[in-house]
């Protein structure tokens, strides 16, 4: 038989979308030709795939005109993924495996010169792709190269196969009627990752900085954005370092979520499972660093800190197009990158957590030290924070320089673990009673939710009118105002919790 079909998976945001790997060999000037929009580093399969063959003594049929087509034709296809459904393919057509045993198999991975499997990219999310059990089409067994084939074994109930080198495929699908034999370099993977995640840096590492904490609390128990500012050296990076330990722990599919996002991008480790990411980019990143983008589209740090945290340091140092860019985000919790041939939306529900000087030198307002910037300075260095993106962030902080006495002498503060409690009782009461975070509420949700008694009413309705606080200003900070009661264990939001909220608008628009 001079024709093969060898399933495999393509890349296309976060999705994995089925392709079939057809090869054809046929008498006449000896070629070797890929065709199916194939990038670059695809069409360098030719390459490798001759080489691995030969090197690992199989026969490769150099006399004949080889075609392989990726179908469908129309989707991008990237990476070296397709070196082993592509070697597969020409030795299933060349009669050395059968090709009826590779039915019910899907395959990945990048072939070196001698044959051995390197991991690729995206093997969590090619199996989270594929078919549910009990669906009509049944699920297929992954076969993929060691590390990735770790990464897809996660997914629960998932069939992955761990192979090292070529051969250990090929002798798994030879033909005849023979049960392949038991090796080290073919195996059934099962899901293995710690018990106990890595831990977290404590936050009682910080002295001092009661406010920021408090802040920091509030932001975790619902889901907030947070803005921190002070001068250099106050601990705003530590306060941020340490802000993904107090989250809830995370839950299987939200772990599934990150890692696969991780998976994307080449950062995925076992050592990290259900560990709240913490991205921390560069200032100079630029507005696709962060949001994502290229082609095919690749996740950004937005979209990697998925689940977890965005940490932006100097806040202001950061491209104007670049903050811009987090806008919509901010709001949907998703990211959508269009393309003239294509299309992919990468999930983005992380928390910011910004942080920034209040002014060029960094001592604006400071005991210890004077400024020596002139208010215009001051104005055009805040200004560059948009009030739109402003308006985004529900929490705004200063956060103080310790004197020397206050930093040496001051008693640990409260641990990570004494807080993260708190905050996990809050998220559940949230949980239990609207099925979701306080900052994820939206339109009638905020009415209900968030109702206020008359003096509450009344006090929130003075603030915002003094301050010219807009619509989603006011509607933010009812939400925070329900994040304070539900970690006071109150049932309704009463003045006291709308006037610690407003405290932090009210710092927002004194800063901006």
């Amino acid at each position: 038989m001079n024709l093969s079909l060898v399933q495999s998976r393509a890349l296309l945001g976060m999705q994995a979308h089925p392709v079939c790997v057809e090869v054809h060999l046929a008498n006449g000037l000896p070629s070797f030709t890929l065709v199916g929009l194939a990038e670059t580093e695809v069409k360098e399969a030719r390459e490798r795939v001759r080489s691995a063959i030969q090197n690992t003594g199989l026969e490769f049929p150099g006399n004949k005109r080889i075609t392989v087509n990726l179908a469908p034709a129309d989707l991008p296809k990237d990476s070296g993924r397709f070196d082993l459904p592509i070697a597969l393919g020409i030795l299933a057509a060349s009669g050395q495996i059968d090709t009826r045993k590779l039915e019910g198999y899907e395959f990945a991975g990048e072939l070196s010169l001698g044959g051995e499997l390197r991991p690729i990219r995206g093997a969590l999310a090619m199996s989270l792709a594929l078919p549910v059990p009990g669906a009509r089409q049944a699920k297929p067994k992954l076969v993929l190269p060691e590390g990735s084939a770790q990464e897809a074994a996660l997914v629960p109930d998932a069939e992955v196969y761990r192979a090292r080198h070529l051969l250990d495929v090929v002798r798994q699908f030879l033909p005849g009627d023979a049960v392949p034999e038991a090796m080290d370099g073919w195996t059934r993977m099962h899901p293995s990752v710690r018990q106990h995640p890595a831990p977290y840096l404590d936050l009682a590492d910080v002295k001092g900085q009661a406010a920021a904490k408090r802040a920091l609390e509030i932001a975790a128990a619902g889901g907030h954005s947070l803005l921190m500012m002070g001068a250099p050296g106050s601990g705003k990076s530590m306060l941020a370092q340490r802000f993904a330990g107090l989250l809830p722990a995370m839950s299987t599919e939200e772990a599934l979520e990150s890692a696969a996002i991780a998976s994307l991008g080449g950062r995925f480790s076992l050592d990290q499972w259900a560990v709240r990411p913490t991205c921390s980019p560069h200032h100079t990143a630029s507005a696709v660093a962060l949001v994502g983008g290229g082609s095919p589209p690749r996740p950004g740090e937005i979209s990697l800190a998925h689940r977890g945290v965005l940490f932006l340091d100097e806040l202001p140092e950061f491209p104007r197009a670049a903050l811009e860019a987090l806008r919509e985000p901010l709001e949907s919790g998703t990211i959508t990158i269009s393309r003239a041939a294509h299309r992919a939306e990468f999930p983005a529900r992380f928390q910011l957590v910004g942080a920034m000087n209040p002014c060029p030198c960094g001592y604006l307002g400071s005991s210890l030290r004077a400024c020596r910037c002139s208010p215009d300075q001051v104005s055009r260095y805040q200004g560059k924070l948009s009030g739109p993106l402003l308006d985004r962030i529900d929490l705004h902080v200063e956060v103080g320089a310790l004197t020397a006495d206050e930093l040496v002498n001051a008693p640990p503060g409260e641990s990570t673990d004494g807080i993260r409690q708190r905050v996990a009782a809050a998220r559940e009461r949230a949980l239990g009673r609207q099925g979701s975070s306080n900052q994820a509420l939206q339109g009638k949700a905020i009415d209900t939710q968030c109702q206020l008694d008359d003096a509450a009413a009344k006090f929130l309705n003075t603030a915002a009118a003094r301050l010219g606080w807009s619509g989603r200003g006011i509607h933010r900070c009812l939400k925070v105002a329900r994040t304070i009661a539900d970690l006071a264990g109150a049932q309704a939001v009463q003045v006291t919790h709308v006037a610690e909220a407003v405290q932090y608008r009210r710092a927002l628009k004194a800063a901006h």
